[in-house]
């Protein structure tokens, strides 16, 4: 089974204000609300290709009931543990001219709802895969992600990290299955501005020699490139389409990759999907499809799914 962890679950309230004006009484031309957060956004996308995952993370008050209902309407399991105090938090994204967020704090989550969480990570088996992704809420211990990883070592669990700066970095030595950032992530890691496929393969091959067991980096209209377990470097351009929403299009990549993998086994053809999927879902008004996915994979000639 395929587990992902959403420590900040979110209602993603997006509205468009044709012409937003500051200090007055605006009326909104369309609106839009969501579940949100990395790992929320990976278990999407993963049963819109046709694969189960359950949903793991906090959720508190009728924001958070919201977002359990929101999911099961889309098919998406969740074990959501819940909170106490607080509400799980609104995201705002507001378009007009310029697009601006704001977003919400989230529950108050104590020290019995983190046991919780790991109580529930016990029942993973040896074959399992988690995904860990996005922030830390700063209620919580920002060594989260390591003492995760630490919990789980040698029990033959794929973990996944899609993080940045130091919750990567500090994950590393467990030997993370894979790890996905993008290419301004990896050289902000390292130091250096990375533009090019070129310049990037270097600094992968350098984190992949840290620890982690698979470099998948996303680079924006650039393509992706893979560094694989056994050393062989993937790397593509775009399928090429209009970019219409980039919320969810890493995300996306995680979880075509993901799919791939344990579908096929096959390091190419999950760089593939996944490419595929993070551009799907950029070029769409909402998360990747499979129609969506497939139809991008036979305008590159890969094999459809």
């Amino acid at each position: 089974m395929i587990y992902t962890v959403t420590f900040n679950p979110s209602l993603d309230y997006i509205v468009t204000v044709d012409d937003l004006k500051i200090g007055e009484v605006n009326r909104t031309s369309e609106e839009f609300m969501f579940p949100g957060g990395k790992g929320i956004n990976v278990s999407i996308v993963l049963k819109n290709l046709g694969t189960d995952s359950i949903a793991l993370g906090f959720m508190a008050g009728f924001t958070g009931k919201e977002i359990e209902r929101l999911l099961d309407e889309q098919n998406v399991h969740s074990d959501f543990i819940p909170v106490d105090e607080g509400i799980s938090r609104i995201n705002v994204k507001l378009r007009s001219h310029e697009e601006t967020e704001v977003n919400g704090m989230g529950p108050a989550i104590k020290d019995k709802d983190i046991k919780t969480l790991y109580d529930k990570l016990d029942k993973l088996v040896s074959g399992d895969t988690l995904i860990i992704s996005g922030s830390i809420p700063s209620v919580m211990p920002g060594t989260m992600y390591e003492d995760i990883m630490e919990h789980l070592e040698g029990r033959g669990i794929r973990i996944v990290v899609d993080a940045t700066r130091d919750l990567l970095t500090n994950v590393l030595k467990f030997h993370p299955f894979m790890v996905k950032p993008n290419n301004h992530e990896l050289g902000e890691i390292y130091g250096v501005k990375l533009t090019t496929k070129e310049e990037t393969i270097p600094y992968a091959k350098k984190m992949q020699e840290a620890g982690a067991v698979n470099v998948l980096v996303s680079m924006g209209n650039n393509g992706a490139l893979l560094v694989a377990e056994d050393g062989t470097v993937y790397q593509s351009d775009t399928p090429g389409g209009e970019v219409k929403n980039t919320v969810g299009a890493g995300d996306s990549m995680v979880a075509g990759f993901v799919d791939g993998y344990l579908r096929t086994g096959d390091y190419e053809k999950a760089f593939y999907e996944g490419l595929c999927t993070g551009s799907a879902s950029a070029y769409s008004d909402f998360l990747a499809t499979k129609d969506g996915v497939n139809f991008l994979l036979k305008k590159i000639g890969r094999e459809t799914f």
